[in-house]
């Protein structure tokens, strides 16, 4: 038994989108064969560099204003406390402590016994998704401010899919039409990646660290495995959209906010769609709806508190996120190097595996923030004059920037009897009694356990991420409400199912008989099909 082990019984006893850059790249794994038509560089992502397209929209067009992003609470007026109150909050929310050489050796106090890791790193793909910005470039530069040219959020994986084959053609395999292009070297399961190294991917952002970069393979092997089963393209697109969607919903925001608070905003009824109830999120135009900067600037950001100093990748190897120059971490943008394949029962709780001692838990929902993200390297921050290079200090001026409200506002709106400064800790008079929106989702969090998020954060997230489900006719809410995949379903068995477990895991799961049942008929055949065929789709786990 480990020390984790005993500090984690005492303390049962006693009493949740950010890594980036490119660390020193280990020699570019050949590249899979592609057209000599293909043959450019692939993007590559550059994160906590300004902020998305028209984020900026309730400064610059109006608080009342819907376009790519805009003001969930667009009554509420902008919070804008002093540059320095917030770079000295920034300061105070830095918990000091170094990354450790060994996750057995972690501070049982911030761990999140119910949040595997891996579901922060779902939580950032989720982001990805919802966020990428698909707009032809020539489109994005006549309309800077994303008010007219611009695509809504939806979980479509378009970072997995792009445009399909022929408007993406660089993210499918020119040998096999209709799969997926992959990249397996040195026993790791990589992105495609060109000449140099940078990952082919219809959202370059999913190739920032090592973890979401191997989570995104995932998603590209199961695709495969359902076509080399027999399904259409289509058919395996739709199988893979419809599953992710559910595991959000499902597993993922239950993990967040509270399985009642997804229960309350949802009206499930036999052969009929699933219906939104919330009261917030109601954009004007359900068939474009907008992305409320109060999600995308402060409450998504609640994910920030919860990440680890380091993680242990498989059995007995701990690396940091950050670390120096030369020596192992996690920081993407490179071949995934062999020594750093993911054990996923290191991440997720995955079915017929025993859970490892040493597991990675998830941080508290709080508002300290590991050492590492208060200073981010060259390679995430370019190192110019006046580069701020914290993590909160960032995320509290944006937010500033973005002319977002402050936290109290928020929850009165809300009709809840909002935290008091005191409360929050905010002792300066020049807070005049009101804090950062991003701030007070933490401390709520914090407040009442952190385990998961408050009733001001909690509503932000499930109401934006369920009511974009809703929005969307072609999402399983709509095309298949009856989506069912078992009881106590989770991402562990989608993880089995896309036969993701390494090899070299410490223990195999029980693989159970795979079953074939009738085919969807709802899924067009794609163009490889001869018209009228059917080819069966693979039943999920």
């Amino acid at each position: 038994m480990s020390r984790r082990s005993v500090l984690a019984g005492l303390a049962a006893l006693a009493v949740l989108p950010v890594l980036g850059g490119t660390a020193q790249a280990a020699p570019a794994a050949p590249a899979p064969a592609r057209p000599a038509a293909a043959r450019r560089r692939a993007p590559r992502a550059s994160h906590a560099v300004g902020d998305p397209r028209g984020s900026d929209v309730a400064v610059r067009n109006g608080r009342g204003s819907e376009a790519r992003f805009g003001l969930m609470f667009k009554q509420l007026p902008a919070f804008d406390p002093p540059d320095a109150l917030l770079a000295g909050l920034a300061v105070a929310m830095n918990d000091g402590k170094r990354p450790l050489s060994d996750v057995a050796d972690s501070d049982v106090a911030f761990d999140n016994p119910g949040m595997p890791a891996g579901y922060i790193y779902l939580g950032q793909f989720i982001d990805h998704d919802m966020t990428l910005d698909r707009t032809p470039l020539t489109l994005q530069q006549q309309d800077p401010r994303g008010t007219v040219n611009y695509d809504s959020p939806r979980f479509d994986l378009a970072s997995v899919y792009g445009r399909g084959p022929a408007g993406s053609p660089e993210l499918y395999d020119p040998a096999r039409p209709g799969y997926l292009l992959c990249n397996d070297h040195d026993g790791v399961r990589d992105l495609p990646r060109d000449e140099v190294g940078a990952a082919w991917l219809g959202d370059p952002r999913n190739d920032e660290n090592l973890v979401v970069a191997q989570l995104h393979a995932v998603f590209l092997r199961l695709h495969n495995r359902l076509r080399d089963a027999g399904s259409t393209f289509e058919q395996a697109q739709q199988q893979v959209r419809w599953h992710y969607q559910w595991l959000i919903v499902n597993d993922y925001l239950p993990r967040i906010v509270g399985r009642d608070v997804v229960d309350r905003l949802l009206r499930r009824r036999r052969a009929k769609p699933i219906e939104f109830l919330g009261r917030f999120y109601k954009p004007r135009n359900p068939r474009k709806p907008y992305m409320p900067v109060e999600f995308s600037g402060a409450a998504y950001r609640f994910g920030h508190s919860m990440i680890r100093a380091e993680y242990e990748v498989h059995d007995r190897l701990t690396v940091p996120i950050f670390g120096a120059d030369g020596h192992p971490d996690l920081r993407g943008n490179r071949p995934v190097p062999a020594d750093l394949w993911i054990d996923w029962n290191y991440f997720f709780e995955i079915p017929g595996m025993s859970t490892p001692d040493d597991r990675n838990s998830a941080r508290l929902i709080d508002t300290q923030l590991s050492l590492p993200l208060s200073r981010l390297p060259s390679t995430v921050v370019a190192p110019v004059a006046g580069a701020i290079v914290s993590l909160a200090e960032r995320n509290l001026l944006r937010g500033k920037r973005l002319g977002l409200p402050a936290g109290q506002d928020v929850a009165v709106a809300m009709g809840l009897t909002p935290l008091t400064n005191a409360q929050l800790g905010l002792t300066d008079p020049g807070w005049r009694g009101k804090a950062p929106l991003w701030f007070y989702v933490l401390k709520e969090a914090e407040l009442l356990g952190g385990t998961r998020l408050g009733p001001v954060g909690g509503t932000i997230v499930a109401e934006v991420v369920l009511g974009l489900m809703a929005c969307d006719t072609s999402s399983y809410f709509t095309a298949k409400p009856d989506l069912d995949p078992g009881a106590g379903y989770g991402f562990g068995d989608f993880l089995l199912w896309a036969d993701a477990i390494d090899p070299r895991a410490t223990e195999q799961p029980e693989q159970p008989e795979e079953e074939l049942p009738e085919p969807d008929d709802e899924a067009e055949p794609d163009a490889e099909t001869e018209p009228g065929s059917t080819a069966p789709v693979p039943a999920a786990p």
